[in-house]
């Protein structure tokens, strides 16, 4: 399908894949088959589009960019639905034919990508797998482990719902336009809780937040009014430990102890 006249937007954070070696790639890394449902974020031009259509999968396209829908809008059908809709208000747990069915792909706008994530995760019932280009800095914070300059929130809250495997490494000139930084592409796997089951998800998202919002403070300035510096040392933690060097399942037990203390929580634990 020829979109070369497509001018990428920059408000909508368009770099088009063109790299045929790099698209051979991740089209093999999602292994898309007949009969799955998958969802693919910003087709754009179609780099991974025609692939996917050519799998034999169902394929349900979310594009924001009009001019880009309407050039999908014409190839609609039985495997191929459109959806006109900005991504990140966008039900994707709706498309799964049943819980943790369904599959996602997309090269992500840098702009959106950590709130898209976020989006994502809070539909990760749904979901079988994610495979995402995004920003290489990204990638690499969501892979991140405890003591690493990278760990932070988004590390913590992907870990905990997901298993993450970088999958390869993309320079910019593998996009029309070349960005100014590196890419990756990622696949997210949802439902590994290999750190344990927080009791509550919303005092975990919480906490991890409230511990990276100045991530120099120690635990026992970072978590001030929802566990005092008793509760933290309670769980054989040092309330003067700093929150980068946690491990995820410390995060856990430490949201589970502040859950138990009745600890408040807000409408801020919403992503």
């Amino acid at each position: 399908m020829d979109h070369g006249d497509h001018r990428p937007r920059k408000r909508f954070g368009q770099n088009f894949l063109t790299d045929q070696r790099v698209i051979a790639d991740i089209l093999r890394a999602v292994h898309a088959r007949p009969g799955e449902t998958i969802a693919e974020i910003g087709p754009g031009r179609g780099a991974l589009t025609e692939g996917l259509i050519a799998s034999g999968a169902s394929l349900h396209l979310i594009e924001i960019d009009r001019d880009l829908a309407a050039l999908w809008r014409a190839r609609t059908g039985p495997l191929l639905q459109l959806h006109e809709q900005d991504a990140l208000h966008f039900g994707f747990a709706a498309l799964a034919p049943e819980p943790g069915a369904l599959r996602v792909v997309g090269n992500l706008p840098y702009n959106i990508s950590t709130p898209l994530i976020f989006h994502l995760l809070s539909q990760s019932a749904a979901i079988r797998d994610m495979h995402f280009m995004l920003q290489r800095e990204v990638v690499d914070r969501m892979a991140a482990g405890p003591g690493t300059g990278d760990f932070g929130r988004l590390s913590v809250m992907v870990q905990y719902q997901c298993r993450v495997e970088p999958v390869l490494e993309v320079p910019p000139g593998a996009f029309f336009p070349p960005p100014k930084v590196h890419s990756a592409v990622v696949r997210l796997v949802p439902g590994h809780h290999d750190h344990g089951v927080a009791q509550s998800p919303r005092m975990l998202a919480l906490l991890v937040r409230q511990a990276f919002t100045q991530r120099r403070k120690t635990l026992r300035n970072a978590l001030s009014g929802l566990l005092d510096s008793a509760g933290i040392a309670a769980l054989g933690i040092d309330p003067q430990r700093r929150p980068e060097t946690l491990s995820v399942a410390e995060f856990v037990r430490l949201s589970d102890a502040a859950d138990a203390a009745g600890a408040a929580l807000t409408a801020e634990s919403d992503d």
